[in-house]
């Protein structure tokens, strides 16, 4: 088969190692600093001049597919040729191909042992990344190892998690065939009491498996994120003894538009607290608004690049905006483009988590202006700092925020809400922080490792309660 593929990002990465014995005839990428350089050896093209080149499929790896299909589509390439990397299990049948299982700790051995002195827990992450959902996952499996459980921590593609596993004495399997396998296919599964599913990733995962063991199937994600999924595969999922959970309403809402009768229960993430940080806010006129994350359409830097512009000269001259993810993207290009002569904005591109933790402290308000967000853990973040936060109405977390009391909202990309927010905080900074105080309170109440913990534990004896 000759292949295209389409997207030479993080999901590129993640995914070449299935085409190294396929013809890869081009790369096609919309980055201009991209095109007609050479990547693993292969020439990557604009979408327009790639597609007039002799192939069978076209593989988008990124999870813009709507977008990116669309234009495929208006280029003339036909709809049963594109393919999503939700859709390699079907290119690449699992005995095929195989990619040699990782195992650290005594991972293997709990796998082998058929000696059970306490339920065996799988929790399976789609990365081993520092992200969100990963790291929740994390604390999942500190509060099971805490309270006896035998754990082991398994995911699809490395990362810096691992190390931290490990630090923490959890078991690792790294398994990068988990994207292409059913349950029943991926036979090293089989001997737990209990899975733990992260993310709608494992979707096809679910779609063929034994319902004799529980599974627990956690959901972070938004209705974006759907885009590239397979409705006959995801009514295939099973519901005999599976708990689906999910990160607020947001997650609850984009799975019922597949399956519309499923039954969800609510477990946030944890967040775990900061016990010290020794960066004081400025004590000068300036007001620093921060906003996190990487700098992507559906994380809205844009809509608050508007925003500041919107507001009057002497509002935003007391103001600083500090831009904080990784912006080597074509998007974050863009907006620094767009930024060039606005002195109050700052961008740091990526930084560590600890960072994070410093600029929050050292800031006054959190912006979260994202057009899809499930519970972005840095609002909780900069709730566990007391920092008040300015979030759009498209993020989950404004179940728990009344607006002007412990928070603010502005309608998603409404660019003047926003800056009437930003303004009101400049000209009230007085009032922020009895707000930030009272934000405090939500992540004690909602987002704690102790509010986590007591929910989590139910629900995992609420699974095992058969056994």
């Amino acid at each position: 088969m000759n292949y295209l593929i389409f997207g030479t990002g993080d999901y590129y990465n993640r995914y070449k190692k299935w085409f190294e014995h396929q013809e890869i005839v081009a790369l096609l990428d919309n980055s201009k600093q991209k095109q007609y350089t050479m990547i693993d050896g292969i020439k990557v093209l604009p979408p327009e001049e790639g597609v007039k080149l002799q192939y069978d499929f076209i593989i988008i790896l990124s999870f813009y597919i709507k977008q990116m299909k669309q234009q495929l589509i208006s280029l003339g390439v036909c709809e049963n040729k594109i393919y999503h990397f939700y859709d390699l299990h079907q290119l690449f049948p699992p005995n095929k191909s195989y990619i040699q299982v990782q195992y650290y700790l005594n991972a293997e051995e709990i796998i082998q042992s058929q000696e059970q002195t306490s339920f065996k827990i799988l929790l399976l992450s789609t990365d081993l990344t520092l992200g969100g959902p990963s790291i929740a996952l994390f604390h999942a499996a500190m509060t099971l190892k805490k309270r006896g459980y035998t754990v082991v921590y398994a995911a699809m593609w490395d990362g810096a998690l691992k190390e931290k596993l490990i630090k923490h004495d959890i078991p690792v399997v790294v398994d990068e065939n988990l994207p292409m396998l059913t349950m029943k296919q991926a036979a090293w599964v089989n001997t737990f009491s209990l899975i733990i599913c992260n993310t709608l990733n494992f979707h096809v995962f679910l779609s063929e498996r034994d319902t004799v063991i529980p599974v627990v199937w956690w959901l972070h994600d938004a209705g974006f994120f759907y885009d590239g999924v397979n409705r006959k595969v995801f009514e295939r999922i099973h519901l005999e003894n599976l708990k689906v959970v999910t990160v607020g309403p947001v997650p609850e809402m984009a799975v019922k538009e597949f399956l519309p009768d499923l039954k969800c229960e609510e477990l946030l993430y944890g967040v775990r607290e900061v016990e010290s940080c020794t960066v004081r806010k400025s004590d000068n006129n300036v007001i620093r608004f921060i906003t996190i994350g990487f700098l992507e359409d559906i994380k809205g830097q844009d809509i608050l690049l508007q925003a500041v512009k919107k507001l009057p000269d002497h509002i935003r001259h007391k103001c600083e905006f500090y831009i904080v993810g990784h912006n080597k993207t074509l998007f974050g290009e863009k907006i620094q483009n767009e930024s060039t002569n606005i002195c109050e904005i700052v961008f740091t591109g990526s930084v560590s988590h600890e960072k994070i933790h410093e600029l929050l402290a050292a800031s006054n308000v959190l912006i979260c202006p994202s057009r899809q967000d499930t519970m972005p853990t840095v609002v909780a973040e900069a709730m566990m700092h007391a920092v008040p936060c300015i979030v759009s109405d498209a993020i989950g977390t404004t179940a728990y925020i009344c607006d002007g009391v412990n928070g603010f909202i502005f309608k998603s990309e409404d660019v003047t809400a926003l800056a009437e927010k930003i303004e009101w905080c400049v000209t009230n900074r007085e009032k922020l922080g009895e707000t930030g105080r009272k934000a405090r309170s939500i992540y004690d109440k909602y987002f704690s490792i102790t509010a986590f913990e007591t929910k989590f534990m139910k629900i995992v004896k609420d699974a095992l309660g058969n056994q």
